[in-house]
């Protein structure tokens, strides 16, 4: 298991996060709720290693990584796909999958980048264009391969439906369903809570850097609370 414990995260004298705990659980996704600013994507960055924490533990599988170096944070068993997906528009979609395999042993690498195209047909029939030539849903499709090549444990996901037309949401979100099927355990920050409870098994909801709720979908469903904050009006005539 992927926990989080007391994280604390300061820009300067402004915290950003204040003591939030959650988890990512293999077999299981656990979708992060909150408006702007309320501090998802500083956890994820603060676990991965991009931000300094002021107090709290990152710990993996029984390791303690806090305050480790990224590459060793994924090569323990942690991926992020990054907001905006953040793909190397220049580079070959190949490319930008073996940048994501940096951390893995060479001989394992042909074999993770045969599962990714497996997975991702669309990747393996493009593998040699541009990566920038392809649509929001299929750069989002390969952001999510990119991070399966490091063969992770735990995959922290920050708003992989943003940006995305509608109708390629719902397909996006059931593609980290699918991962998380495989055992590995997804932490999914989203705004489009609609859509994320409809693949999540957990929720947990962050306010102004604080966590207000941590439980199961059937849980936070039964919530009213929860679902006026993130659904609105409509859902509690569900």
């Amino acid at each position: 298991m992927l926990e989080i414990r007391d994280l604390h995260v300061s820009y300067g004298s402004i915290r950003a996060v204040q003591g939030v705990s959650m988890a990512a659980v293999p077999g299981r996704v656990s979708l992060v709720l909150g408006a702007n600013g309320a501090g998802k994507t500083t956890t994820l960055k603060a676990v991965m290693g991009l931000l300094p924490l002021s107090e709290g533990h990152v710990i993996v599988d029984g390791e303690d990584l806090t305050r480790k170096p990224t590459a060793r944070i994924v090569a323990r068993g942690v991926s992020l796909v990054p907001e905006g997906r953040r793909v190397f528009a220049e580079l070959t979609i190949e490319e930008n999958l073996l940048m994501g395999g940096y951390t893995t042993p060479k001989k394992s690498r042909t074999r993770l980048l045969g599962e990714v195209f497996d997975m991702f047909p669309v990747l393996q029939e493009r593998r040699s264009g541009a990566a920038g030539l392809l649509s929001g849903g299929e750069q989002q499709m390969l952001a999510f391969g990119r991070a399966l090549m490091s063969e992770p444990k735990y995959m922290l996901m920050d708003e992989p439906s943003m940006g995305l037309a509608p109708a390629i949401v719902e397909r996006v979100l059931l593609t980290a369903r699918t991962i998380a099927d495989r055992g590995i355990g997804v932490l999914m920050v989203e705004q489009n809570a609609d859509a994320g409870l409809r693949v999540a098994d957990d929720v947990v909801t962050v306010s102004a850097g604080e966590v207000v709720f941590s439980g199961s979908v059937e849980e936070a469903k039964a919530e009213k609370a929860i679902l006026r904050a993130f659904l609105g009006e409509t859902a509690l005539a569900e």
